[in-house]
Order: structure tokens, then C-alpha cells, then sequence
């Protein structure tokens, strides 16, 4: 049985709590297995829970013999932050608020805190004390690690989702051989913008396309920095070979854009998508016959 001393006697709390931490490694890790946060990520093999809390505290050990229990920023937290904080986010993604993640992680306290005192029954209380309380600052940072990653992840899958959605609400259409479409629907800002942007010049060289019409007619209003990314849109077309034509532009977004003083005499404009088709059929040299007409030069 090793020998636990005060403060300032046979070592310090931090470093005993270390060496504790890598002797009783296997009994925590076994414990920590039958905790919420790994019972319900590890559902294949009890053992991939027991090998994932066993790199954590062995993470924690590196934590508290560098004195270093209530700093997140410890080179120890990094195998944290790559496996137990990953274990949080994937409850995140689950449907699991922080709050119970949280909870999740401060589950695991209370059977390290046995094992320790359980581990120092010759101990002076003090002793007892100071480790308990060094132990306890740790797991209170791992909780604080295990949370600012989980979160972060969120942010990120919230980020990935709506950039998800704005490419969706972003298609494009083949009309014609030779001609697509963006029909775009709702407000325009510079992210989604860009996407548009990209999203027109792929189809472009996807479909050898000669005219790209960009309908705005679903847009309410444009500011200048959507309006000039309109105009580098029809420029950028406009070096891929294709030319754009822009329709359905409403009466606020042409206030706009004269307000702004933008040129549009090199863009070809349209009042109506069917407009815009209309032209770019000519261009290809496609009559368009309507069937009233068709019917009168039969008679």
C-alpha cells in the first residue's frame, strides 16, 4: 500500500493523485464503462468503452503529475479532447443538450473519488483532503474540456447543415441543351452569394452551357455587397464562354441598384424567366412557335 503524505510531505497532492490515477487506471476505466456517457456511445463493445476510459485517465495522470489539474490547456487534455470530448459530441448530436452532457462527465467524479479514498486508508485526513480536492479540480476541468469541445462540434454541424442548405436552395436547372438556370428564392446574403456564384460557373463547365440565366425573381431586395456579387457572377459567366442574363430583377432591387450607381449596360436583363429562355432560343437560332400561330399558318 503506498504512503500518502500532507502537503510538503513525501510529494505533493497533484503528483500523488497522478500516481494514483495510472495504478488504478484498469478499476476506473472498468467503472467509467457502466457510466451514461460511454454505456450509450460504445453500444457494440464494452471494451471499446473500457479502452477509451482507460486512455483518458491515463491523459488525467499526465494532467496531474504536471500540477497542471485545473488548466484546459494542458498537453495532457489533447488525448481528451480527441476521445472523451468526442464521445460528448457524439451524444450532442444525438439529441442530448450540453446541460446533460455536462452531467454526463460530472458522473464520473464520484467512483474516482471512492477508488481514491478507498486507495488512502492509512492516510492522514489531510492528506485525504488535499487529494480529494486536487481530484475533484480535475475532473471539474475535464468537465469544462469535454463541454468547450462538445460545443465547438455543434457550432460546426450547425455551420456544415446550413451551408447543406443553402446549396440546396440553390439549384440548377437545365432548360435547354446549351441553357441553365438559378432560380433563386429568398434573401440573398454575401455567403449565400458566393454559393451561387459557384454553384452557376460548375454547371456551366458541367453542361458546356452557352447561356446561364440567373432569375431573381423570388429575391425581396438585394444590399450592395449581394449586388456586386450578382455582377461578378455575369463576369465570371461571361469568362467561362457562357453568357448571363439576369431576370425578374423587382422594382426595390433595381431602386438598388441605380441608387448604388451600377452599371448594367453590358448585362442582358430580362423581366421574366420565360423572357430570359425566350432570348437565349433565339440566340441558339430555336424558333419558338407559338400554337395559335402554328395553327393560323395551317389554315
Amino acid at each position: 500500500m503506498p504512503e500518502y503524505g500532507a502537503a510538503g510531505q513525501g510529494g505533493s497532492p497533484a503528483r500523488e493523485v497522478g500516481e494514483f490515477l495510472l495504478r488504478r487506471r484498469e478499476q476506473i476505466a472498468q467503472r467509467w464503462a457502466d457510466a451514461t456517457l460511454f454505456r450509450t456511445v460504445f453500444t457494440v463493445s464494452r471494451e471499446e468503452a473500457v479502452e477509451a476510459g482507460r486512455a483518458v485517465v491515463e491523459a488525467l495522470a499526465q494532467v496531474a503529475g504536471a500540477d497542471r489539474s485545473a488548466d484546459p490547456e494542458a498537453p495532457g487534455f489533447l488525448v481528451v479532447r480527441d476521445q472523451l470530448a468526442r464521445i460528448g459530441s457524439a451524444r450532442t448530436r444525438t439529441g442530448v443538450t450540453p446541460s446533460q452532457v455536462s452531467n454526463d462527465v460530472d458522473a464520473l467524479r464520484p467512483p474516482t473519488v471512492d477508488l481514491l479514498v478507498a486507495d488512502m486508508p492509512d492516510a492522514a485526513p489531510e492528506a485525504v483532503r488535499e487529494a480529494t480536492n486536487v481530484l475533484t479540480v480535475l475532473m471539474g476541468t475535464l468537465r469544462l474540456v469535454v463541454m468547450e469541445t462538445a460545443l465547438s462540434e455543434g457550432q460546426a454541424l450547425i455551420d456544415r447543415q446550413r451551408l447543406q442548405l443553402m446549396e440546396v436552395a440553390t439549384p440548377v436547372i437545365k432548360l435547354w441543351d446549351g441553357i441553365v438556370a438559378v432560380p433563386l428564392i429568398g434573401t440573398l446574403d454575401s455567403a449565400r452569394s458566393q454559393i451561387v456564384m459557384e454553384t452557376l460557373l460548375e454547371a456551366v463547365v458541367d453542361q458546356q452551357a452557352r447561356f446561364a440565366i440567373l432569375d431573381i425573381t423570388g429575391v425581396p431586395t438585394v444590399d450592395s455587397l449581394v449586388a456586386q456579387h450578382l455582377m461578378k457572377t455575369v463576369a465570371a459567366a461571361r469568362l467561362m464562354g457562357a453568357e448571363c442574363v439576369v431576370s425578374g430583377i423587382r422594382p426595390a432591387i433595381a431602386q438598388t441598384i441605380v441608387h448604388l450607381g451600377l452599371d448594367l449596360g453590358t448585362v442582358v436583363t430580362r423581366a421574366s424567366l420565360a423572357d430570359a429562355l425566350g432570348y437565349a432560343l433565339r440566340k441558339l437560332g430555336t424558333d419558338i412557335v407559338t400554337e395559335a400561330s402554328h395553327g393560323a399558318g395551317e389554315r
